[in-house]
Formats: C-alpha cells, structure tokens, sequence
C-alpha cells in the first residue's frame, strides 16, 4: 500500500455517493476554493441576470448561477451523497450470530456513569434489546433469527446495593437484586433508560435533550432531583389493591388471538421457564380452557413474581386498546385481587412486601413513557440530530435546519423507515420488499417521509433518468436480470446468448443499458418497473445533510450510529469525562463546506487507485496542490490554547496536505521524480509547524538523490536536522543521510552528532531450524517442543533458558501504550476545554499533538513525580480495578494481564518508566510505535527486579530509524537494551 494511503482511508471512512462532477476535465478551474455563504443567485436557460457578476453554468443541473458557485453545488449537487456502506450494519445484528458476553465482578463492582440509561432500583438496566424485532420473546420462547443469544452474567457486590426502599440509581450501568445476581438473556425487551444512550451526553448541560416522545416522565414516578440524577416518587400506600399499566409482549412467538378492548386476562406464574424463573404468563380468563396471550416485560415480572410466589397475591386485568398489527404489544391494565395476610406494625414481611410493591409501580410508570418496542435505533438518531442542531445550528442553511426539523417532527413510522434505509446500502429498494416488524403503517410512513422530502419514490416510467435506471437495475437478482435480458433477446438475439448464464451481474447490467442507449429497447424502464414495482430511496438533499450531521457529531469519517449501539449492546464501555466548550471546530459555514470538499476529493483520490484510474489522480494532486498553493498558515492566537494544536486537523489545507502526500508516494512509484520533489517542496514552505515535516523532509532529500541533485540533497538533510518539527525516527534517517553523504569533497568537517550516533548496540546471537528460507517470506522455525514458531517466539524460548531464566512478553508497543494510558488515565481524561466534544472518544483530540504535553503539564509532572519514586504499581492497580474493560486509545485489556503489568512496572523501576511515560507525554505521535519486541523481567529475592529490550531481528531484517530512535533513547535513560538477531542454523 502506498505511503499516506491508509491514513487518507481512515479520515474519508464510509464512503459517500459520488458523481464526481468536481473532478470531472470539464469542471472549471478553482471550482474547488473555499466557498462562502449560500447567497448566490440562479437563473435557468440562458438569461444573463442582473448586475456585473459573471454567470457560471451549474455542472449539475444545467443553471446559470451568478458568482461564486461552490454554495449552489453544495444545494443541488447531484443524488445520491450518502457513504457507501460496505458491510452490514448494527441494525441487522439478527442475521449475525452473536457470541456470548460474561461481565467479570472486576468490572461490575465499579459505578458506571460513563455507558447507558437508568437503573431502578439497581434492577432495571437498559441492556440492549434485540434490535430488529418488534417484541420478542421475553420469557420462553427464543427467537428464530437470533438462534445465539448474548448472555450476560453481572455479579454485583452487596456493599454498592441500592437500599429497597431506594428509587433510582442514575446512570449505573449493572444489574443488582436482592440475592445479587441476576441473568439476562438478549431476548429480553429491557425498558430503556431516561434516554437509550450514553448518561454522560445528558447529563452535561449542552447535552440535554427535551423531546417528550424520549424523555417525558414528568407525570412518572421517575423524576429528576436537583442534582439531575433520576428519582422514584414514592408510591401512596393502598392496602386495597396493587394497580399497574403495562404490556402484553412475546406474541408473535404464538398463534394469533382475536383480541377486544376489555377482555378479561389474568396472571399466571410460570417458574418452570428455562429463560426466566420469574416468567409471569398473560391468559385469557375464560370460564373454559383459558389461552395463552403472551407475556408481561421481563422488569416488571421480577417484582411481581415474588409478590405471587411469597404473598400469594392474585393479579387480574383487562385490555385498554388494541394495536393496529396482529402482533405487536398489547397494553393492559392488571390489578391485584387479594392481599398478602400479615401484620403491618412489626412484620419484616410487610417491608420487604412494600419494596417489591414500590418497585413494580416504579417498572410499571416507567414504562409509560419507554414502551418496550426496539426502536434505539430511532432514539439515536433524534438524540444525535438534536445535539447537532443545538451546537452547530450555524453551520446550517435554513432550508437544511427545517428539513432536519421536519423529520424530528415526523411519526415513530416514518423515523424508523428512514433511520433503516439510512443504515442499508442501497440506494433504492422495492416497496414491496421492506418489512419491519416495529413498523405499523408503511403507507403513512412513506406519505411522511416523502412530504419531508427526505425521500425519493419512482413510481412512474417518465421520471427515470439513465444514472437512475442503472441504479434501479441494481436492485434486480441475477435471475431477474436474466429473464429481462432472454425477455429482449426474442427481440434482439445478439444481446445475450445461452452460453453467458454465468455472466456476473454488472455484465448483465451492462448489456440491457446498452439495449436502451442504442435505442433497441425503448420500453425498457417500463419492463424493468414491471419487476421491480414501486421503489424508495433517500432524497439527496437528506443524505447530504444527514451525512453532514453524523460528521459533525462524531468529528471523524469512522464512526456511525453503530457506535451508540454497540454502547447499548455492552460491547464498548466509554470513559467518563466532561465535555467543556469554548470554541466551534468550524466557525462558520464556508470552512465546513470547504473541508466537506476536500474530503471529497480525498475520496475520489481513493477510488481512483482502486480502479487504477491515473489521469483521475492527476486530477486530484492537481487540484490538492493548487488550493495549498493559496493556503496561508493562519494565526490561532485568538482560539484557546489547546484549541490551536488539533484545529488544523479540520482545515480543508490539512486534508489536502494528506492527498499530496498520498500523491508523492504515487509519484516516486511512477517514478515521477520532479513531480514528487515539487510537491514535497511546497508542503514544506506551506506548512511550518506540522508533525510531518520530518518525513517530507527525508522524502525531499531522497528524491534529490534519485535526480542527481547530491548537494541540494545533503543541503536538505542537514537543514532537516535543524527543523524542530523533525522528530523521532525521521531524526535517525536524515542523520543518517548526512553521515552518508557529507563526506569529502562535500563535507570536510565530520559533524557532532556522529559518535552518539555510531553508539554500538549490544547484539545477541541466536540459531535456530528454519522451516522455510525463502526471500520475501516471514520466517518460521521450529521451536523447543518442535512447534513452529516466529522469530519472537523463538527468542523469548532462548532468554527462558540459557539466555538468563527471563520471564516476558512479545508486544512490541503495545505493553507501553496499555501501561502509559493506565498510569496516565486521570491526566488523560482531565477537565480540558474543547479536547472532548462527544461521549464516544477514547482519548482527547489533541492526545497526538504538542499542546497535551503543555496544557496539562503539572498534572503530568505531578504523576510523573510519584511513579519516580516508586508509586507505580499502587497507581496502576487503582487504576485498572476503577476503569477495566473501559475503551481507551493504546489500551488493551484483554492482552496483558494486570500480573504480567504489576511484573513489568515493578521491575523497570521508577525512573526508567518515568522517563518512558514522559516521552509518551511529550510527543505521542512520534513515539508511540517502534519500541523493542520483547520485554523481559526477572525478579529477585527481595521482591526486587531487573528488566531488559530486546529487538529480534530475522535472518534477512535490519533495524529500522524508528526502532533506532528507540533503542538510543531507552541506552540513554539507562535501560539494558539488546539485539537479538536470529540466524539459521548451519547444516
């Protein structure tokens, strides 16, 4: 892969429809310059218009608009902008197989305030619910389409047990009862929390959503304190009955039952059930045979089971209405006919009676407002709409805020289709094809979306336009595809013939567009509507502006509404800070769309090397290069500090920075030499204070020499060496180069560096039988016990033995980064403004720049401080038991064990950790990759240790200026350093 490749790929990340018409030969010169508000007029024909501005013909739809035309591209540019999705997604989990969760007592004996809604009670958890069903089985019967479902265990420790009388515990993401442990199965429709996402976004007072259909429990037992944490109003003593409004769930599992408002139902106990002990069955209450109905919710049949079991209390009810599909849950209302028999004054049995009475009230009030559908999906998308519209209003037109607000507007259907379209592939799909089971009236649902214009419906012949027909194609099975093409081959016997049955399905679609274009088949739209029916796709305007949001919302192209559920889901667990903000990211509209431009051509960028499309890269270093030569390095001084390091990050100039550099690459590939150096050139003048000055500059001096220009290219280097951007790795190579280069008659004088340079390293040399000894191919030998095994492996085996009884690990950085996050964590996720702008970051925005060093520099040293004089082991115990399994950039908790972590910081020692931890601090960026193979430890007597690095290096391997960096840096901070270098064994 190209240099710069996979970083390009990483900032585009799901991919965007595309017509490339900016990138197209015809596009005009500078379509491309940062645009300015949307005020630009357009006229249609061939009308001049008024005033002196010069027209301009839209690309796209044909118009005369006048002046700067990037704010008119940015309303009409062509259908279809939404990324690409690639592989499925979150919301079709049914169709996965899911492998079983365990949450250890490590972890759930922490509070969590950083992942998921609500718990009452310590009982009632939003785990996540089975995405895409309506209301599955809650009790007894598993799903079909989720044949492995997730079982999670939580044990909890008794000391953090709510008190029964207690209402709520807010944002504490674990289950606890009375006999402190409690089972899930994912079948299970838990209630959602006060809202189905991250606590931390709702509780920060930016992020406080007020949507009454998520979050109205006014009228609920559950309520806001002061303090913003949730409360359970207590319930009026009735000794005369219990009453409660809740659901009938798990029908669709059973046959189906005429229902009418009013029919008499009653409870009935079923502790038989492998799912759930306390399954409580809702039947009909005839005076005959009495049939099953469904289920109550798994939450509320945790309280009344024992009111059942242990107070032999009797609940009957009615149906209050019924819902339109067959299906669907049924709300009733129960009531308890009789009432458990023992005194009031002094019975423990009457309190622990009226805990579990204040429980179901607080399960079955709740539940009101958080009716058990699978609609998280839905709740997150309107969460994330509504956070971008309160902190970005600005970065919106009027016509995209009323869209957005329109769609808020729309019913529960309308937003549930939408929000599954969005998440497909697409673009269009068959009406007569999309069936979810949480969605009621799709009619009324299409009718909402499409007068919110935010989609688009083919129901006609005259509104296919080609790109469209092809894209409608698409949506046709191979076998359609076929019978359309035997159907024109009556007709036309040249288009296909019997032998091309196992043509792909892009051939297929080839062929019948080229019938039409050709003019064979002028009734095709109509044969192909005839298959396909009526057909639905997002409207561009909503995928741009959709697609906009995300962006905004998460500030990366690798991140979706995934990422809320895999929170749901318990599969990710977010740390807990603030988010503080001073400063806007974009300040006004015209940065935004000029970055969203520059992502753009980074995309086609991408796409061209897929499709080895070469003029079309051109295309874009082209324009890359053009709009940096116009780029000037602003001045940031009015932003806050740590504003300034990480802001470039969002420029349109960065973006294209990182496009020519991935065209710099192309180019020495091309073996396009002048053309490389020239861009390198104006990089480096461009860009003063850039991380990547180091790299240009070794490219720069390399280049030079491939054209022959020796002295310009020692001239480079040396000046290289003086740049204090140029850091690290990119250090030792121009030293290196210069060392290399600078000799007479260029250079007479040998320079300063060369002694600390030339340092000898201590190497080690280790034999071993080699599997496999050809060029180009990892090498294997075999081990100890005669399994094969890697180069690593096989070092480790020799330092176990002879090579001095070490105990130790192959995990090159990663053992650094995981003990660097753990030690650093509070330092990391402090209270700095505008480093945190979501609750879905695992390390604050400017971790890879120099201002994290500063900003927090007497926090760092402070900590720093205490591992020096031995604190470490007790920090990082304290550490790992407050935040285990907690996301964290460079932390890998599954990999190193907390024992394999205490061995280690116990025998680097103190300063030579500090001295590691600091380096990380200073310049993350630099130094978070290259560090030795292997660390070794060994203890001794007095609980005291020794440790040691080791790169292995194979028969055919050299070290690189990166591991070099390392190896000097960690000599001069006094570690035992070696090389081990691994030969093959002489026949």
């Amino acid at each position: 892969m190209l240099k710069g490749r996979e970083s390009l790929i990483r900032l585009i990340g799901r991919r965007r429809r595309l017509r490339h018409s900016l990138l197209s030969s015809s596009a005009p010169q500078g379509l491309l310059i940062a645009p300015k508000e949307d005020k630009d007029e357009v006229t249609t024909g061939n009308g001049n218009g008024n005033g002196g501005e010069e027209m301009v013909d839209c690309p796209v739809c044909g118009n005369k608009v006048r002046g700067e035309i990037n704010s008119h591209l940015d309303k009409c540019l062509a259908r279809g902008t939404k990324r690409k999705l690639s592989q499925c997604t979150l919301f079709q989990l049914k169709f996965c197989t899911r492998p079983k969760v365990t949450v250890s007592s490590v972890e759930s004996d922490f509070t969590r305030t950083d992942v998921g809604p609500s718990a009452i009670d310590g009982n009632i958890c939003d785990l996540a619910s089975d995405i895409s069903s309506s209301d599955g089985p809650l009790n007894n019967v598993q799903d079909e389409s989720n044949s492995s479902p997730v079982s999670l265990t939580l044990t909890t420790n008794r000391s953090n047990i709510c008190s029964r009388e207690s209402s709520v515990c807010n944002g504490v993401n674990r289950i606890e009862n009375l006999d402190g442990l409690v089972k899930f199965d994912d079948e299970c429709k838990l209630l959602s929390g006060a809202n189905p996402t991250i606590s931390g976004l709702e509780d920060s007072p930016q992020h406080q959503i007020s949507d009454n259909r998520i979050d109205n429990i006014t009228n609920s037992p559950l309520s806001l304190s002061e303090n913003g944490t949730s409360k359970c109003v207590e319930p009026l003593e009735d000794d005369d009955k219990i009453l409660l409004d809740t659901f009938i769930v798990g029908r669709k599992f059973g046959g189906v039952i005429e229902l009418t408002i009013g029919a008499m139902v009653m409870l009935s106990r079923d502790s038989q059930n492998v799912k759930d002990t306390n399954a409580i069955k809702v039947l009909t209450e005839d005076t005959g045979h009495s049939k099953e109905l469904g289920f109550i919710p798994r939450e509320l049949a945790q309280y009344l089971s024992p009111l059942i079991d242990k107070f032999q209390l009797r609940f009957e009810g009615h149906i209050t209405s019924i819902p339109q599909p067959p299906r669907a849950v049924v709300p009733i209302q129960i009531y308890s006919s009789s009432i458990a028999s023992f005194g009031k004054k002094d019975s423990y049995g009457f309190q622990e009676f009226n805990s579990f009475r204040r429980n179901a009230l607080c399960a079955a009030e709740f539940s009101k407002t958080h009716p058990p559908i699978p609609a998280k999906y839905q709740h997150n998308l309107l969460l994330l709409l509504k956070e971008v519209l309160k902190i970005n209003a600005h970065l919106f037109t009027e016509g995209e805020k009323t869209l957005l607000k329109s769609f808020l507007s729309l019913s529960d259907d309308s937003q549930r289709l939408f929000a599954r379209l969005y998440a497909r592939k697409g673009p269009w799909f068959r009406m007569a094809r999309i069936s979810y089971a949480e969605i009621c009236d799709y009619e009324e649902a299409v009718k909402g979306l499409s007068e919110a214009e935010c989609v688009t419906l083919f129901e006609s012949i005259d509104k296919l336009q080609i790109d469209d027909l092809k894209e409608v194609l698409n949506v046709l099975n191979v076998g359609e595809l076929w019978d359309l093409l035997c159907s024109l081959n009556k007709s036309h016997k040249k288009i296909v013939q019997k032998s091309d049955h196992g043509t792909r399905k892009q051939d297929y679609i080839a062929r019948v567009l080229g019938a039409y274009e050709s003019g064979l088949c002028p009734n095709l739209p109509s044969m192909i509507l005839g298959k396909t029916g009526s057909c639905i796709r997002i409207s561009a305007s909503a995928e741009s502006v959709f697609w906009r949001a995300e962006r905004l919302f998460f500030l990366n192209g690798e991140q979706d509404l995934s990422a809320f559920l895999l929170v749901d889901l318990g599969i990710v667990k977010y740390p807990a800070y603030n988010c503080i903000f001073t400063d806007q990211i974009f300040p006004d509209r015209s940065d935004l769309l000029s970055y969203e431009e520059a992502i753009e051509v980074a995309q086609v960028m991408d796409e061209s090397l897929d499709e080895n499309n070469n003029e079309l890269v051109s295309r874009c270093i082209e324009i890359s290069a053009s709009h940096v030569s116009s780029f000037v390095e602003e001045d940031r001084s009015s932003h806050s500090g740590s504003m300034v390091a990480f802001l470039s990050c969002f420029s349109a100039s960065w973006v294209y920075s990182k496009v020519i550099l991935l065209g710099v690459s192309f180019l020495e590939h091309e073996r396009r030499y002048k053309d490389a150096i020239d861009l390198l050139k104006l990089l480096l003048v461009k860009f003063k204070s850039d991380r990547r000055r180091g790299y240009w500059t070794m490219r720069l001096s390399v280049d030079l020499e491939h054209v022959g220009c020796l002295d310009e290219s020692l001239e480079v280097a040396e000046k290289g060496l003086l740049d204090p951007w140029v850091r690290a790795g990119s250090i030792v190579a121009l030293k290196r180069r210069v060392l290399r280069l600078g000799k007479p008659p260029r250079r007479w004088k040998t320079p300063s560096f060369s002694n600390s340079f030339n340092r000898k390293i201590v190497e080690v040399h280790v034999q071993g039988r080699p599997v496999n000894c050809k060029t180009g191919v990892k090498n294997v030998f075999y081990g100890e016990d005669g399994e094969r095994c890697g180069v690593e492996e096989l070092a480790l085996e020799y330092y176990a033995g002879e090579g001095g009884c070490w105990q130790g690990v192959h995990t090159e950085s990663g053992i650094w980064l995981t003990i660097f996050g753990i030690l650093m964590w509070d330092v990391v996720f402090a209270d700095v403004p505008n480093v945190f702008r979501t609750k879905f970051q695992t390390a604050p925005l400017d971790l890879e720049t120099d201002s994290f060093y500063e900003v927090r520099r007497g926090l760092v040293e402070a900590l720093l401080d205490k591992i020096e004089h031995g604190m470490a082991e007790e920090l990082l115990i304290m550490s790992w038991e407050s935040h285990a399994g907690t996301a964290c950039r460079g932390v890998n908790w599954d990999k190193h064990s907390l024992s394999e972590l205490r061995a280690a910081v116990t025998c680097i020692g103190g300063p030579c950790l500090a001295s590691i931890c600091r380096n990380l601090a200073q310049d993350y960026r630099s130094w978070s990759s290259g560090m030795p193979d292997l660390l070794l430890w060994r203890f001794h007597d007095d609980y005291r240790g020794e440790a040691k690095l080791v790169e292995v290096k194979g028969p055919r391997d050299r070290l690189s200026e990166q591991q070099r960096a390392w190896l000097l840096f960690l000599m001069d901070c006094g570690f035992n350093v070696e090389v081990c270098k691994v030969s093959h064994t002489p026949i």
